[in-house]
């Protein structure tokens, strides 16, 4: 294993076994049951589908919570108006609005930017109207109070069922353990499951203390029994969602909710991320072997030596034997605001039915990221969305999206 000049190891901690790719059978509990969560618990089977596989909808919220782009909110809602622009044409898109004010304006905002929107009879249920335009999808917007906008880390996730239906997984949430204001954002899965009228679990701990604290963000799954994450998010002392929860039990929390056969830790996260060590924003699936990774070549940026473990990590996993494959995406240059740091990353696209919409700014490596991602996602248009006001709120298009699988039934036999 390398050393660093202090002296600490890069690369996974403990037996590589434990912490790659090599071995990807489930292990057995106790009880001898490698199928699913132990005696006493929810024993059904969950499936976490990767994100290209087909989605019902995809989920947002619209913008309104000021603090989170300090003097910049004005130009949010006309970034998200292009992400419903972009995304309605491939499948329809629910939009949670925090009161009247919100829904009223997002409605205008997205009629400035040719995409009507159905208004909700009420904050937990929609009609299923007409398409919004010739050719696309149903927008609707629904009342629902929330804090923050970002459903990928307060909603629900979903999952399928052995039978092929959809549940969503209603991870307990508690704002990154960092901010003190998220009781609205903490029953955002509630209105997820009233609204879709797909029925929620909430999953707990595999040490029996409690609802289990996880976001969307952190978690990156090939759809086939493979799972990312970071040390960072998980396994440190800072922003702890979990308290005493190890990486053992952490893997069979995994496997039992998301059906993970193996979990493959990575280091850390990209320099500016609020949420200390989010997956989405260096390493992602776009295919079942293939794993995107933020790498930043410059060796005075602080990603440099951040992206050359995750890389090595990777190849322990797998890369260096054929069994994953690892693309390099840029990072673009520093994008600084009042002389913080932002988590500006290609890696946080969102991908959808048909389409990847991809964070741009403003870089000459955004022609970069788009064409790789292009190469490797050829069945799908791929959209840049202009992202440099949106990061000023510390996340961009994976972070503020959640998608809605949809149902597989089992092909009959």
């Amino acid at each position: 294993m390398r050393q660093d000049i202090d002296g600490d190891a890069i690369g996974p901690v403990g037996p590589i076994g434990a912490t790659s790719a090599r071995r990807i059978d489930p292990v057995p509990d106790a009880a001898g049951d490698a199928r699913g969560p132990a005696r006493g618990r929810d024993t059904t089977r969950y499936r976490m589908p990767a994100e290209w596989e087909p989605h019902a909808a995809t989920w947002l919220a619209w913008p309104h919570h000021e603090p989170d782009w300090p003097g910049k909110l004005g130009p949010i809602p006309w970034v998200y108006a292009e992400i419903v622009r972009a995304l309605h044409r491939h499948e329809p898109v629910e939009v949670l609005c925090h009161d009247e004010a919100v829904r009223e304006s997002a409605r205008e905002t997205l009629a400035a930017h040719g995409v009507r929107a159905a208004v909700a009879a009420s904050g937990r249920s929609a009609a299923r109207g007409e398409p919004s335009a010739p050719g696309a999808y149903p927008v609707r917007l629904h009342v629902v109070p929330n804090d923050r906008v970002w459903v990928r880390d307060s909603g629900p996730t979903g999952a399928l069922r052995e039978d092929g239906s959809v549940v969503w997984l209603n991870w307990a949430f508690n704002a990154w353990a960092k901010y003190p204001n998220y009781a609205l954002d903490a029953k955002v899965g509630e209105a997820f499951a009233s609204i879709s009228g797909v029925p929620r679990v909430e999953p707990t701990r595999p040490d029996g203390r409690g609802r289990l604290v996880l976001e969307g963000g952190g978690i990156e799954t090939n759809g086939q029994g493979l799972f990312l994450v970071t040390e960072e998010w998980l396994l440190t002392d800072v922003q702890v969602r979990n308290p005493g929860l190890t990486r053992e039990q952490y893997e069979r929390a995994f496997r039992d909710w998301c059906g993970v056969r193996q979990t493959i830790w990575l280091g850390e996260g990209c320099v500016g991320d609020d949420t200390h060590g989010h997956i989405d924003d260096v390493a992602r699936f776009v295919a079942p072997d293939t794993i995107v990774l933020a790498y930043e070549e410059d060796p005075a940026d602080e990603n440099h030596l951040r992206s050359m473990d995750n890389l090595e990590r990777l190849m322990l996993a797998g890369g260096q034997r054929g069994a994953l494959r690892v693309v390099k995406l840029p990072f673009p240059r520093a994008v600084e605001m009042n002389g913080e740091r932002l988590p500006a990353s290609y890696a946080n696209f969102y991908i959808g039915n048909g389409v990847v919409i991809v964070p741009t700014f403003n870089d000459r490596n955004d022609r970069v990221a788009l064409n790789t991602l292009a190469q490797l996602m050829p069945e799908h248009h791929i959209v840049g969305i202009h992202a440099v006001d949106l990061v000023w709120g510390l996340g961009t298009l994976h972070c503020l999206s959640q998608q809605q699988p949809a149902p597989q039934p089992r092909a009959r036999r």
